[in-house]
Formats: structure tokens, sequence, C-alpha cells
């Protein structure tokens, strides 16, 4: 499975800002998809994750009613709407893939920057 990412950008407080992400290859094999993130000087974090099953959605609690997931499993496409962005927000953000329990296909990552 192949994931590119895309939509990141530098942007003010406040504002919003959608990334989008498309699998390709072996997409019938993916369970779910998400969102992960990382900081300069910090670790990979969780941001949210969509399931194929009912589409049931998680969110970390730092981004809960601000940020939102959405997938199309027939497109194989993930896109994470990002309103209300704080300073915060600024990481490299990750789109994944699992085939399973555990998240194994891994985006290139897209810079989101947000300048007080």
């Amino acid at each position: 499975v192949q994931l590119q990412a895309s939509g990141g950008g530098l942007v003010q407080a406040g504002d919003s800002l959608r990334l989008s992400c498309a699998a390709s290859g072996r997409t019938f094999s993916t369970y779910g998809m998400g969102w992960f993130r990382q900081a300069p000087g910090k670790e990979r974090e969780f941001v949210a994750s969509i399931s194929w099953s009912g589409g049931t959605t998680n969110y970390a609690d730092s981004v809960k009613g601000r940020f939102t997931i959405s997938g199309d499993n027939a497109k194989n496409t993930v896109s994470l709407q990002m309103n209300s962005l704080k300073p915060e927000d600024t990481a490299v953000y990750y789109c994944t893939a699992r085939t399973g329990t555990i998240y194994n296909y891994w985006g290139q990552g897209t810079l989101v920057t947000v300048s007080s």
C-alpha cells in the first residue's frame, strides 16, 4: 500500500486547513486509515482515525471538536479537516493505513505550520 498525502502549508492561528491522502496498491487489505503528527523535538502522536467497518472515528483529546476525519473506502482516500488551528498544531502530519490492529503503512508526511 502506498500513501500520498497533500494539503499542508503555512496558516495563521484560527485558520483552517484540509489534508488529503490517497492510497494505492493492495488497498483491499486495509481495515482503516488515520493521521499522526510529529512536532519538532517530539515523538510522533496519534491525531485521528477512521475504521472502514462501521465508519468509527477516533480523535486525540487535543484535536476533538476542531478536527474532523472523513474517508471513502471505495476510493481509498482519507481527509482531515482542521479548524481553529493553534500554533501547537504545527507538525509534520502523516497519513497511515492499517491492515490489522497496527498502522503498518505510512505516507511521506506533509508539513503544517501555524503561526501565532
